[in-house]
């Protein structure tokens, strides 16, 4: 996929099969989707291109951010793309805290590895600086490191 201004991203090398990794991702998304303290409660989660999302991040103060929006696409053991700019039956929404279309991307590498690629694209250059300035890459970082302590949670126990 191609690189567009408008786009943050994150890049990993996983020391995994992708099929594990795609495992830990879905399965296991409360442990790995906000930076911790934070936890994730799952609202809505329908795994399918047009499916639904409303996850709730709690933080340690109470504090909770929701994150509602769609699936517009899923590709089993490949991607996961989203938009928090529609709601339920696509309806149009005010995203918060800026409108994205999302994608968790995942490709073979060498040595039995996975690539890794968690990325935001944003309508205006405004809304990409405002994102970034947000913390995108600490924040989303920390969510790639606690996807791999999931995967090799997994793989270990699966090594077992």
């Amino acid at each position: 996929m191609s690189r567009v201004d408008s786009e943050l991203a994150i890049d990993r090398l996983i020391d995994a099969p992708r099929a594990l990794v795609w495992r830990a991702m879905v399965d296991h998304l409360a442990e790995w989707w906000c930076p911790r303290p934070w936890t994730t409660e799952i609202v809505a989660l329908d795994w399918r291109s047009g499916g639904r999302f409303n996850l709730a991040m709690h933080g340690p103060d109470g504090e909770v951010h929701g994150g509602d929006g769609m699936l517009l696409e899923v590709v089993p053991g490949e991607r996961i793309v989203f938009t928090n700019a529609l709601g339920q039956d696509w309806q149009p929404q005010a995203a918060q805290p800026v409108a994205i279309v999302g994608m968790f991307a995942l490709a073979d590498a060498p040595r039995g590895r996975t690539a890794y690629r968690a990325s935001a694209r944003h309508w205006t250059d405004a809304d990409t600086k405002a994102h970034a300035d947000m913390g995108f890459a600490e924040g989303w970082g920390i969510c790639a490191d606690q996807l791999e302590q999931v995967v090799a949670r997994l793989k270990e126990t699966a090594d077992a």
